[in-house]
């Protein structure tokens, strides 16, 4: 298969962000973010040709990297400032997390997989993303010593809402999450701390790899 030229890969580009925005994204932040962060980075050797495709690609561990579209949708619904501090639970490849650094003052972002943790951390910092800090740990308990956070992003499925992420969360902060059964429909969900309470909004349906308690075991 010949090499893609620099032209195609602008074209592709081009057509990337125009599928994102006919699919609704309109935050011009998120959508900078999502063009300036070189997806080809994240995926496997063996699907750098579908990069950009909209579709969830297999990494390591036999996780995933998220569709673009979905990753756009996340990010916007979380509604990041560049004075806010965001918990992301999920490293994987690290893609999300380097959007989010270009929206955010800083990631904090944990992996149960260590091999995947070392990967993206490794990978974020060639590709210059120095205001995310990658960590080895169980994603259900959080970063309790990091916290508040402004935002809260968990990109695995969760059963029921995990608690201890509510509690890290800052007074008007946003989580966002899949919610639903391992294996069954899964629903993007939008939290809102506020003084009444959480504050839940329901938005598109989804389908995540789960999110386990614990750190994996080494192999």
């Amino acid at each position: 298969m010949p090499k893609q030229s620099p032209s195609d890969d602008k074209v592709g580009r081009m057509q990337f962000l125009l599928g994102l925005r006919k699919r609704g994204i309109s935050d011009p932040a998120v959508l900078r973010a999502m063009d300036e962060v070189p997806r080809e980075h994240f995926v496997e050797s063996t699907f750098v040709d579908n990069a950009y495709a909209d579709q969830a690609l297999p990494i390591a561990c036999g996780q995933t990297i998220s569709q673009p579209y979905v990753v756009a949708y996340m990010t916007e619904q979380l509604g990041v400032r560049g004075d806010h501090r965001v918990l992301e639970v999920g490293t994987g490849s690290g893609y999300q997390a380097a959007v989010l650094s270009r929206l955010a003052r800083e990631v904090i972002s944990i992996e149960r997989y260590r091999t995947l943790a070392e990967s993206a951390r490794n990978r974020l910092a060639t590709l210059g993303y120095d205001n995310v800090d990658v960590r080895v740990g169980d994603g259900l308990a959080g970063v309790p010593e990091r916290a508040p956070f402004d935002r809260i992003i968990v990109t695995a499925a969760a059963e029921t809402i995990p608690e201890a992420l509510v509690g890290e969360l800052a007074d008007g902060g946003v989580m966002v999450l899949p919610l639903g059964p391992h294996g069954g429909p899964q629903q993007l969900v939008k939290l809102t701390k506020g003084e009444q309470g959480i504050k839940r909004e329901d938005l598109i349906g989804v389908r995540f790899v789960p999110l386990l308690p614990g750190r994996a075991r080494e192999l």
